[in-house]
């Protein structure tokens, strides 16, 4: 598996090989080993180096994560999407250019368009309550309301999506 890491503007080519448990970053072969445990931490080894890595948090490409305390954040893109990045197109454009998560678990209180309306970038479309608050969900583009995948009162999980719209032009 081929995939491409980007952290603080510095970019790695890696290709990861499971059936020998060996990466290869940026044209070095590295052997490593993980190993998961039942609270979420993920134990590194490689070679005769032992990381810790905690707090994993993965939303789409982004992923953040603390290894032995420090905090780094990444941009993973794998084999499809350098492709079609090479083709001119942008997968996460693409993929939700009009398309509206939930960006953490909550409870839809309200939803305040229908399907058909007319919105505009930015425009209140949902209240969402989560951890005793109240969250406005705003349009990620100018459009037509699409699809509604939520009611009023449904419970989401972070991701979950709530509508899409079907962007003017």
């Amino acid at each position: 598996m081929q995939f491409e890491s980007t952290v603080d503007d510095q970019s790695f080519e890696v290709e990861i090989n499971d059936d020998n448990q060996t990466a290869t970053v940026n044209g070095k072969e590295l052997p490593y080993q993980l190993i998961s445990q039942s609270n979420g931490r993920v134990l590194f080894r490689s070679g005769t180096k032992l990381h810790i890595i905690d707090n994993i948090e993965v939303d789409k490409q982004n992923i953040s994560f603390s290894i032995d305390g420090k905090f780094v954040t990444t941009v993973v893109k794998d084999e499809q999407e350098l492709l079609l990045e090479r083709l001119g197109f942008s997968t996460d454009e693409l993929a939700s250019a009009g398309l509206l998560e939930a960006p953490m678990p909550g409870k839809i209180l309200e939803l305040l368009v229908a399907e058909g309306d007319e919105v505009e970038e930015g425009q209140p479309v949902a209240i969402l309550e989560a951890m005793k608050m109240e969250n406005e969900l705003k349009a990620p583009a100018a459009g037509k309301v699409a699809s509604i995948a939520v009611s009023n009162s449904d419970n989401v999980e972070k991701n979950q999506t709530i509508l899409e719209i079907e962007p003017r032009g």
